[in-house]
């Protein structure tokens, strides 16, 4: 018997069950598996494409930076509409509502209106009948040999009444003291259109126009015909064919013994028929 056991040689490959092992292809050792948050980076055409990793505090700065600049658009966005809102909050024809015409009992006016704010506070109807408005104009007459500037009414006997017309607003509108009834054609009243509304109702405020709404309307207007009161030709009548405004005189072309002959008067001295 030897003294030593000899060591037993491994197997031979084809002595296992089934043949060889498959073999299985190492990678190459400068294929890396990346790690983290990736973001695409350059690569050279025809090359596989690389990725740049960005840390967790420079993902969190990015998200930051995006968030602010989307709140500073919201904001610059929001002014900007406040800014051009804000002009037409003044403008009767943007205001909430439709502006509607009104009858209202001769002289009354004022009173209408003041019947009919108390109604709307009294039956809880302001969130229909929004606000109601006398139209009115600068006119420029002579009394005491000076010249004033009155307001006159631009419509004697009608009211403007701005709201939203639901059968409740109709009724508290229609059966209010000193009013008659609506302007419109058929059971249901007709509304204002914008113009209408801008020129009843609006004073421009920029350019030629502005200069022309500003200045008072005068009391008497060429083409008129008008009674002389007093002087050489009192009681005779004629038309105004021309009006001096900075003196407040008027030339009225009258019948003097058969022919038309202008005759120079001041405003006090003319009245209208």
């Amino acid at each position: 018997m030897s003294n030593f056991v000899s060591e037993q040689s491994p197997p031979l490959e084809a002595d296992l069950p089934g043949g060889a092992p498959p073999q299985v292809a190492e990678p190459p050792a400068e294929a890396v598996l990346p790690s983290g948050p990736l973001a695409p980076g350059t690569e050279a055409p025809g090359t596989e494409q690389h990725y740049d990793v960005l840390s967790e505090d420079e993902l969190h700065a990015a998200a930051e930076a995006a968030a602010e600049a989307e709140a500073a658009e919201e904001v610059v966005a929001a002014l900007d509409e406040e800014v051009t809102a804000a002009p037409d909050e003044d403008r009767p024809s943007q205001r909430p509502g439709r502006w509607y015409v009104v009858h209202t009992q001769s002289g009354y006016e004022k009173k209408a209106k003041q019947d009919l704010e108390a109604r709307v506070r009294s039956l809880d109807a302001e969130d229909l009948i929004y606000e109601a408005q006398i139209p009115t104009e600068d006119v420029v007459e002579f009394k005491g040999g000076k010249k004033v500037v009155v307001p006159k009414k631009v419509f004697p006997g009608y009211l403007l009444v701005r709201c939203r017309l639901t059968d409740k607003a109709f009724q508290v509108i229609k059966e209010t003291p000193s009013i008659t009834g609506f302007v419109g054609h058929g059971p249901k009243p007709t509304p204002l259109g914008r113009r209408d509304v801008e020129t009843f109702l609006e004073s421009k405020t920029t350019g030629d126009e502005a200069a022309k709404r500003g200045r008072p309307r005068l009391q008497f207007e060429a083409g008129e015909t008008v009674r002389v009161r007093e002087g050489p030709f009192a009681e005779l009548s004629g038309e105004i064919i021309d009006i001096n405004a900075e003196q407040l005189k008027v030339k009225v072309l009258v019948n003097i013994f058969g022919r038309e002959t202008p005759v120079e008067l001041e405003f006090s001295q003319v009245a209208k028929l």
